[in-house]
């Protein structure tokens, strides 16, 4: 149901980047825009991983740097049938982790320095066994794609809303008039963002499921995500994070999570309801009473 929900609603992000490119110039507005998603699509499929990685000056480690970390990611690896893929530490103290790369077989998985103070070798495993599902589900690549998406609709609406103030668009516009402009200023946008939204908290129920599978006990995950849950709510924002990577993080790393709303507007569902579907899950794994 998720991956036809992930389906649609990329479907859906498409449509709504060609018409706003039909707002913008027509028939050959709305072909400009599909070659433009096109092109970024390509972009993002051979370059986001390195773009991503180096934004938050992310360190590659060997097995002889971290033996215990880079064990767990190589047994979990196993586990879900993945090549090995590529592990990163991020120098902050905010417990978080993130996968990219855009396939199994050129995957990384970066987690911070503060995540392997604060959790047990079961609960980094657990948040490991999250991030593998992502690359073993390629949901890096999909939420790349929406992010960059949203991002030029969001940059078209600027330029049709300046072109509104400076007078270059007239009344009997073709393509709308001003509520045609009004709806690609204001509606558009927010229409993007919530698509967006939507396509990552999708991917993390997916994820959730598939890492508690992975890690052996959807418990160790659940027990992390408590944790993490408690270090968002009572510590500052991770400095290096950005709007348009906090979706691929195990818990939105840029808000303090009691000011983040539990609602269409939040890049993760509520952690709450994760950890209640993990622990139904353990129940009929038949790991926890």
């Amino acid at each position: 149901m998720n991956i036809l929900k992930t389906t649609l609603l990329m479907a859906l992000m498409t449509g709504l980047l060609v018409a706003v490119g039909g707002q913008l110039g027509g028939s050959m507005g709305a072909m400009i825009m599909l070659i433009i998603s096109i092109g970024m699509n390509f972009f993002s499929y051979w370059f986001s991983d390195s773009i991503v990685l180096k934004s938050y000056d992310a360190r590659e480690v060997s097995e002889a740097d971290a033996p215990q970390l880079y064990g767990i990611v190589e047994k979990l690896a196993k586990n879900a049938d993945l090549p090995m893929p590529r592990v990163y530490i991020i120098d902050s103290p905010v417990p978080n982790a993130f996968a990219t790369g855009r396939s199994p077989d050129h995957a990384a998985v970066a987690v911070t320095t503060g995540i392997m103070k604060a959790l047990d070798y079961n609960e980094i495993s657990g948040v490991l066994g999250h991030e593998l599902a992502h690359v073993k589900h390629r949901d890096i690549l999909t939420g790349t794609i929406a992010a960059s998406m949203a991002g030029v609709i969001s940059m078209v609406a600027d330029i049709v809303q300046w072109g509104a103030i400076f007078g270059t668009r007239s009344d009997d516009d073709d393509n709308g008039g001003w509520i045609g402009t009004l709806a690609t200023i204001i509606v558009a946008p927010l229409a993007a963002m919530l698509i967006q939204l939507a396509i990552s908290r999708s991917r993390e129920y997916d994820a959730d499921k598939t890492g508690g599978e992975i890690c052996g006990n959807p418990m160790y995950l659940a027990n992390a995500l408590e944790k993490i849950e408690y270090y968002a709510s009572n510590t500052a924002p991770m400095k290096q994070a950005g709007t348009a990577t906090a979706h691929m993080f195990i818990i939105n790393p840029l808000e303090n999570s009691k000011k983040v709303l539990k609602n269409l507007f939040s890049t993760h569902p509520d952690t709450d309801d994760r950890i209640a579907h993990l622990r139904e899950q353990a129940r009929d794994m038949h790991l926890l009473a």
